[in-house]
């Protein structure tokens, strides 16, 4: 059969599309939890607007990536059982077990308190309320550390033996599934990225929203209209104070005119609001974003170490390095040739590979062809099965890194230019509710093209570190081949052996073709509430203590149409109609405290103050 359709190339192409597409929603579901919990833990210490209406805003993006996160993984695990039914069997004892803890417990903190969080803005305590948001953020990082400790063990196996009767692997720690090395270093590299995939995303969207301000000419609109209003509005009414005859047209005519003016101002205090609300994202997107660049940069090279050790083949292809080298050069370009085992073009670094490597820039590093005749020796078959495909580890890896690290030095720059107000000189500083000014130096702003650029640059580079995620699963799942199990499993071993190319490719053209859709649906909901920006008129809801919540809970599993509670409830609507009681709650049958109806007209409520 033609390899191009064999059920293993058509198993891995769609494992590596579903996997690819689910963790375009992980980086930003971990990022956002953690950010719009931040956020919400701000206003409640500070008690200002500008975080309350940005964790709305943030949060609702938030609950769209969490959505599609949540349907895309569910289809990805099924396909051990379709497809990999084999490598199933074989280490499902080990691999189902960090599985297994992040279903029962990271995906169980997640579903529960996200429901509080969402429903509970004006029924639960606001600490209480924060904390369910902080538990979410707690279970997305705990989600994705077991889902990353299942993974390590293919990369490197450990906590394990094989069973002589069964032949198949057994666990034997759990721990050492979830502390070895391989685990930790890839846990710190992948969270950190996601933190700078949510940073960019937060970073790109307060962007959008400030050059758009910024191109508006950084006024509220309609505050022109708004005076030209006002002044129309005085003159009518100045002719009217002077005229006897049509008096009363004159006067609603200004009328009229008083009131567009307040309506205009009062949108143009929303507009500013808005400014204020994006400007605070900014900043705290930008530091984000350099913090979580430079821990990217710093586990990414701790990582590098570990697989120096633990798959020298994957590094040796990743650097195109076809001989064991002392010094070993770092490829900055290179034009491999395979069947020669050498590279035609290349440019490199001298000694740089070395210093990645062992933090010595003499040492040797070996190279793919000595790997490809050890594991040939060790394993069976030809070396040349032992080699991976260079042209996508290779430029894989290389993409990984340029648009990561691209992203956390533009932050770098954006964070310099938005500096705080105290850093500029007086004349070239800004209100909160303004568009900050893109300062080089204390007393010199940017040229207009630079500044237009920058702005530019913060929006265009919003999808770097998704672009870079995706790179660095390409490389660290194809660096590894021909293992599914890197020293125990082949992966031609570990697909299904009842399913058929038919099978899998009406599977994989079913969900590419979902996913198309899916993708479709979430780009225009993202783009839609990222583009219409905060909602800035809400007005937060009052706060409830938890005296008031136990009473409120008390007062609701009380069983309906009883005497005793509906005299209860007669006696104490008519306690606070009359002013009495100085208890801080006022009880009534379905009655706000400012006196409106509620829409649990027939139920008796407690509000708190």
């Amino acid at each position: 059969m033609d390899l191009a359709l064999a059920p293993e190339t058509l198993a891995r192409w769609q494992f590596g599309i579903t996997t690819v597409y689910h963790f375009l929603f992980v980086p930003l579901t971990i990022s956002l939890s953690a950010f719009t919990a931040g956020l919400e833990t701000a206003w409640i210490r500070t008690g200002k607007e500008k975080y309350f209406h940005a964790t709305k805003f943030w949060g609702k993006l938030f609950l769209i990536n969490i959505a599609m996160g949540v349907v895309t993984g569910i289809v990805q695990e099924f396909q051990f059982g379709m497809n990999w039914s084999a490598y199933s069997r074989f280490v499902g004892d080990v691999f189902g077990a960090p599985l297994a803890m992040e279903a029962l417990i990271a995906f169980f903190f997640e579903s529960t308190f996200v429901g509080l969080w969402i429903f509970g803005w004006d029924k639960l305590p606001r600490k209480l309320h924060c904390a369910c948001i902080w538990i979410v953020a707690v279970g997305t990082l705990l989600s994705a550390y077991f889902i990353l400790a299942a993974n390590s063990f293919m990369q490197h196996p450990n906590g394990y033996v094989i069973d002589p009767h069964t032949h198949r692997a057994r666990l034997t720690s759990i721990v050492s599934v979830l502390t070895q090395n391989t685990t930790l270093v890839q846990g710190a590299h992948t969270l950190f990225a996601s933190f700078l995939t949510g940073a960019a995303l937060v970073v790109g969207v307060s962007s959008f929203h400030l050059w758009r301000a910024k191109r508006a000419g950084g006024a509220s609109p309609g505050v022109g209209v708004s005076s030209g209003a006002g002044a129309s509005g005085v003159g009518v009414s100045s002719g009217a104070r002077a005229s006897v005859a049509g008096s009363s047209v004159a006067g609603s005519s200004a009328a009229e005119g008083v009131s567009g003016a307040r309506a205009s101002v009062g949108a143009g205090r929303s507009y500013d609001k808005k400014i204020g609300v994006m400007r605070t994202s900014l900043r705290a997107g930008l530091v984000l974003a350099v913090i979580a660049g430079m821990g990217t940069a710093v586990s990414g090279d701790a990582l590098g170490k570990v697989m120096f050790q633990q798959q020298p083949m994957k590094m040796a292809a990743a650097e195109a390095l076809w001989k064991t080298s002392s010094p070993a050069p770092f490829s900055i370009f290179a034009v491999g040739d395979v069947d020669k085992g050498h590279n035609t073009v290349e440019l490199s670094v001298p000694g740089l590979l070395s210093f990645l490597a062992h933090d010595d820039f003499r040492s040797s590093v070996p190279g793919i062809d000595d790997v490809a005749r050890q594991e040939a020796a060790e394993y069976g078959s030809s070396p040349r099965d032992y080699i991976p495909d260079i042209f996508v580890t290779f430029w894989g890896f290389r993409l990984m890194m340029g648009f990561g690290m691209t992203s956390a030095a533009a932050a770098f720059v954006g964070l310099w230019t938005t500096r705080r107000r105290f850093w500029l000189a007086p004349r070239f500083r800004t209100a909160e509710d303004e568009v900050p000014r893109l300062m080089l130096t204390r007393h010199r702003e940017l040229w207009p093209a630079a500044t237009r650029w920058s702005w530019r640059i913060g929006i265009l580079t919003m999808g770097f570190p998704l672009a870079a995620n995706s790179f660095g699963w390409v490389f660290t799942e194809m660096g590894r081949q021909p293992w599914v199990v890197y020293g125990l499993m082949k992966t031609s071993d570990a697909v299904s052996p009842g399913v058929t190319t038919f099978d899998i490719a009406t599977s994989l053209s079913v969900f590419t073709l979902l996913y198309a859709v899916l993708a479709v649906i979430e780009v225009r909901l993202m783009a839609r509430y990222a583009k219409a920006g905060p909602v800035v008129d809400e007005q937060p809801p009052p706060p409830v203590t938890f005296t008031g919540l136990t009473a409120r809970l008390a007062a609701l599993a009380e069983p309906a149409g009883g005497d005793a509670g509906a005299d209860g409830a007669g006696a104490s609507g008519e306690q606070a109609a009359s002013g009495g009681g100085n208890s801080g709650a006022v009880v009534g049958a379905g009655r706000d405290p400012d006196g409106s109806d509620s829409a649990e007209s027939d139920k008796p409520m407690i509000f708190a103050y």
